[in-house]
């Protein structure tokens, strides 16, 4: 009888550890907008093995790329109510939450991904991150999406006035509207999953995005010209649901945060190491691509500085000067080094 009542109590343990284990497993819903194989996805996917693995499986990464999980929008809603517990998406899209992040969408404020590491990386990038905190959104870290360029169905762009009157799809912020209003085009904005249906229906003319969007999302299919203009560079925010991260321990935040963090470094390499083999497959798949002359380009940015004066009102204009000293500790580091290389 005794030896009957020992087994049962140990079944009882046994159980209620087994209990104890799966309540403590959690799963991470990982959301974006891009096709699978994209370099996002790829850094998603860095994070899901660092995480399962670090966390010996306690920890599930799901990842979901294309949209599934519907627009940028709806994922900011519930990763709020916290029904959604991760995501990655242009930092701009936050100037929503908080007015400051439309900083990151200014024309021209980026050189190079040496000077969006600066800025992302230090004291800038976490102290923006550190104000979504009262929106209910965490901010692990920042992927990116790279520069951004200008495709349309029309006609190639090889001055500013050949983009006057194009209909272009644009993210839907302010800055992003007037931008394209400040070239002479009309801005339709749209979320990303609607965008090859407005292309293909000819709803619109033409888009912008990096070149590995538009390789991810084929939108060579619905799209002939393609002008490198590199006119934004986009940070993405890699955030977690504030209701989600106060479940974990210290020790699983441990392992989120590191993950975001070494799998942020390998998204970057991985982008930009694949930028010119993405390109030449655009070319392959028919793409008529135009790099725009320098004295285009200085028209092009002269035409949006007006645009970056507004926002810099609303953004303020020590943020402004503060994002801008980081970079040129980037710029001025590398100088030397070009003077030598002469």
């Amino acid at each position: 009888m005794k030896r009957v009542f020992i087994q049962s109590l140990i079944a009882t343990v046994a159980l209620a550890a087994m209990g104890v284990a799966s309540a403590q497993d959690k799963t991470i819903k990982f959301a974006n907008q891009n096709a699978a194989g994209h370099p996002i996805v790829l850094g998603m996917e860095k994070f899901k093995e660092i995480v399962e693995k670090n966390s010996g499986g306690k920890i599930k990464v799901n990842v979901f790329p294309g949209g599934a999980l519907g627009s940028d929008q709806a994922n900011v809603s519930a990763i709020q109510g916290g029904t959604l517990e991760m995501a990655s998406m242009n930092s701009g899209i936050f100037a929503s939450q908080v007015k400051e992040f439309a900083i990151f969408d200014f024309p021209f404020m980026f050189g190079s991904g040496k000077e969006a590491d600066a800025a992302v990386d230090g004291a800038f990038g976490k102290k923006l991150h550190a104000k979504l905190e009262d929106k209910g959104i965490i901010g692990l870290g920042f992927y990116e999406l790279g520069f951004r360029n200008i495709t349309n169905s029309k006609r190639a762009i090889n001055k500013v006035e050949d983009l006057e009157g194009l209909k272009l799809r644009v993210i839907p912020n302010p800055i992003n509207v007037d931008w394209v209003k400040a070239l002479g085009a009309n801005p339709t904005p749209l979320p990303f999953p609607e965008l090859y249906a407005a292309l293909e229906q000819k709803a619109v003319d033409g888009q912008e995005n990096p070149v590995a969007t538009i390789n991810g999302a084929k939108l060579y299919e619905v799209q002939k010209h393609l002008a490198l203009t590199g006119h934004q560079y986009n940070p993405q925010s890699v955030v977690i649901s504030k209701k989600f991260w106060e479940k974990l321990s210290a020790a699983e935040k441990k392992i989120v945060s590191d993950a975001a963090t070494e799998s942020a470094k390998f998204q970057r390499e991985k982008a930009r190491t694949l930028e010119a083999s993405i390109l030449d497959n655009l070319k392959k798949n028919g793409m008529q691509v135009s790099q725009l002359p320098e004295s285009e380009m200085a028209k092009l940015r002269d035409k949006m500085r007006p645009v970056t004066a507004k926002y810099g009102v609303t953004v303020g204009q020590d943020l402004v000067k503060e994002l801008q000293a980081e970079i040129e500790k980037v710029r001025t580091a590398a100088a030397p080094a070009k003077k030598s290389g002469k």
